[in-house]
């Protein structure tokens, strides 16, 4: 026998103290790094960060196009609003330019009436086979003053 087995209390009390087994003391672990799985690991984490990248873009990539899709929902809204808006402007410049609409001003607001027809004066250059102002006999007869000489007419 061993000199623990010759000491019985002293072989069970020394592993049980040291928490040891007592051939396992001397035995220690060591690791070895194990590359192929280091870079497996690596590979995985790698493709998996690229895979969330991939999937963060497209989602990124959605909430825009919803994101542009309100906004052009919004432009389609207000291009309709705009047009309505111009045509009815487009009304009440038609309405406003109406001759009818005018005369009725001018007499209501204005106490404006039609003029008589000796205040009437027709220009040569608007009438019908007149020379302009070439012309020297005045085309209506109702001309009570005579023309200045600075006006070219002789």
């Amino acid at each position: 026998m061993s000199a623990r087995a010759a000491r019985p209390g002293a072989a069970r009390s020394a592993p049980r103290a040291w928490g040891v087994a007592g051939d396992q003391q001397a035995a220690r672990f060591h690791r070895e790094r194990d590359r192929g799985r280091l870079l497996g690991m690596a590979r995985a984490l790698v493709g998996a960060g690229l895979l969330v990248a991939l999937v963060l873009g497209v989602v990124g990539l959605r909430v825009q196009h919803v994101r542009l899709s309100y906004r052009l929902d919004g432009l389609h809204a207000l291009r309709a609003e705009l047009e309505e808006t111009r045509s009815r402007l487009r009304i009440e410049i038609a309405t406003l330019k109406s001759l009818a609409r005018i005369e009725v001003k001018a007499r209501t607001e204005l106490g404006m009436v039609p003029p008589a027809r000796d205040q009437v004066r027709l220009a040569r250059e608007f009438v019908p086979g007149g020379g302009g102002l070439s012309m020297a006999v005045p085309l209506t007869a109702a001309v009570d003053t005579p023309l200045p000489p600075e006006a070219g007419v002789r």
